[in-house]
């Protein structure tokens, strides 16, 4: 019940957290790959992840996914034809999920990447924190509650022994506040495929 507790009060601070949203850049290209990463709680301009990054984004969750949404179509406006790759971190993930979920009936040719996805479902292991029936209540929407309602957008989730993907994660709370579970990723953009769709679950693959 602690460690539910803790991460209830987490998680509810995270629902009305709002931070500036990064500097929208100017003129992206429309060849190659358009990238578009959000970082996890506090990382405000994202900069946790590294590579070929061509858009950072921050937020709040509802916020955070408004803006995704105005990014990615604003892109897409401009340069129809471009893949766009769609990557978050933790409360970023739950971002993305949210914008996949919102947003795949009306718009192709896009991926993405949730890394440590707190609204990540079980199977393989159990699903994440806001999935949790003490902890999703007080969180509230979009932020709340688990599925994998990514339509046609291949998208790939990674959860690697860290209880805000894995609620039942041996690692535990000791292991995200201390042990650096909730971290141990790899954050360059280039590393993920445009089309990887299923789960990374403890190194092992799971298609979808």
């Amino acid at each position: 019940m602690r460690r539910l507790s803790a991460l209830s009060a987490s998680l509810l601070a995270l629902t009305g957290l709002t931070v500036p949203m990064a500097p929208v850049a100017q003129a992206a290209s429309c060849e190659g790959t358009y990238t578009i990463a959000v970082g996890g709680t506090w990382d405000n301009d994202s900069r946790i992840w590294t590579g070929n990054v061509t858009q950072r984004v921050g937020y709040n969750v509802r916020e955070g996914t408004n803006e995704l949404n105005r990014l990615i179509r604003n892109q897409r406006n401009a340069c129809p034809g471009q893949h766009i790759k769609a990557l978050g971190y933790s409360l970023g993930a739950a971002v993305v999920h949210t914008w996949v979920t919102e947003n795949w009936p009306t718009i192709d040719n896009v991926n993405a990447v949730l890394v440590a996805d707190p609204k990540r479902p079980a199977g393989p292991g159990n699903a994440g924190v806001a999935a949790h029936p003490l902890v999703a209540p007080f969180v509230g929407f979009p932020l709340a509650y688990a599925d994998d309602f990514y339509g046609d957008i291949p998208t790939v989730s990674i959860c690697t022994n860290d209880l805000i993907c894995d609620i039942n994660a041996s690692s535990g709370l000791p292991g995200y506040l201390w042990g650096g579970n909730h971290g141990a990723y790899s954050f360059n953009v280039d590393h993920y495929s445009n089309d990887g769709n299923g789960t990374w679950y403890n190194g092992q693959f799971y298609p979808r």
